[in-house]
């Protein structure tokens, strides 16, 4: 399980970076555009790396289950991700993503897929707040309008906190990188489509060198090694602790977003820092076993 805990944490880390990188792309290119850009080279990074290796890849039965994911996840999430950071902060951004500990924890107690218990509950609790305390100075610092893309993030929070309720059966009868591959494929297709189908994509040849540095980045970083430590990290781990790590997400955002977008950071964000590890240990303290896969 901790093997799981710590992939997700490191997921969330260079999540956000991943944040800071799409605020700074959102002047020049659409949602859809930046969606579309970086799970496609994600998904081509993750097929070059089972070039030559034997991977267990979704059985025909898992196949409608791990596209409507991908489309969920890979075509709906970044689409309102990307939109939210159009309106709002990264670092507001960020800290209305990490509503997602909530939203999966209900999401699971509510289809049965995990217990809400006082302990996980409390830790959830804690990290959350403490994310709050770590940005608690710049959050009224944003665009008029903010709260728009508070609402459209939290929006996506769903989406992802859905998915991860959803996915883990499917990543114990697969591997993480062929879940994750297959998935990401069928949800950049679709935004590669609506991007070519519109127009959207044109933008693209009006890019400075530092923006496509960025798209690269997303692809890479944001496309192919997040989202594969985030699948290793379902697969071996309740949701819930997988979720909840996403609290480090945040301080890595507006620790990034200082130098590179000029957002402001207080002192608060040690303090925040230490409630979000101590959270996490809470909620991870004494985890469930893991559950074996089951056929479908």
């Amino acid at each position: 399980m901790y093997a799981g805990l710590w992939a997700a944490i490191l997921s969330s880390a260079f999540g956000g970076t991943a944040i800071v990188a799409t605020r700074f792309l959102s002047g020049a290119l659409d949602p859809i555009t930046i969606g579309a850009f970086r799970f496609a080279g994600g998904f081509l990074v993750l097929m070059l790396l089972t070039v030559g290796q034997t991977k267990r890849w979704p059985a025909r039965c898992d196949w409608a289950g791990v596209a409507g994911l991908g489309l969920l996840f890979f075509g709906l999430f970044p689409i309102l991700f990307n939109a939210a950071l159009i309106y709002t902060t990264a670092a507001r951004g960020a800290l209305a993503l990490s509503t997602l500990p909530l939203l999966t924890m209900t999401a699971a107690a509510l289809l049965r897929v995990e217990a809400m218990t006082i302990r996980r509950t409390a830790g959830v609790l804690l990290a959350v707040a403490g994310v709050a305390l770590a940005l608690a100075s710049n959050l009224a610092d944003a665009p008029a309008g903010a709260w728009r893309g508070d609402l459209i993030m939290i929006a996506a929070a769903g989406c992802m906190a859905l998915y991860n309720v959803w996915s883990r059966p499917f990543v114990a009868r697969s591997t993480a990188i062929a879940f994750a591959a297959s998935g990401m494929g069928c949800g950049a297709a679709a935004l590669c489509v609506l991007a070519l189908a519109t127009g959207r994509a044109s933008a693209l040849t009006g890019l400075t060198g530092p923006q496509w540095l960025a798209l690269a980045y997303l692809a890479f970083v944001g496309g192919a090694l997040v989202f594969y430590l985030w699948a290793f990290a379902l697969g071996r781990t309740p949701p819930t602790l997988v979720a909840v790590s996403v609290a480090i997400n945040p301080v890595t955002a507006g620790l990034l977003a200082v130098p590179m977008l000029g957002e402001a950071l207080s002192e608060n964000l040690l303090v925040g820092l230490v409630a979000v590890t101590a959270g996490i240990g809470i909620a991870a303290w004494r985890g469930g076993s893991k559950t074996p896969p089951q056929s479908c």
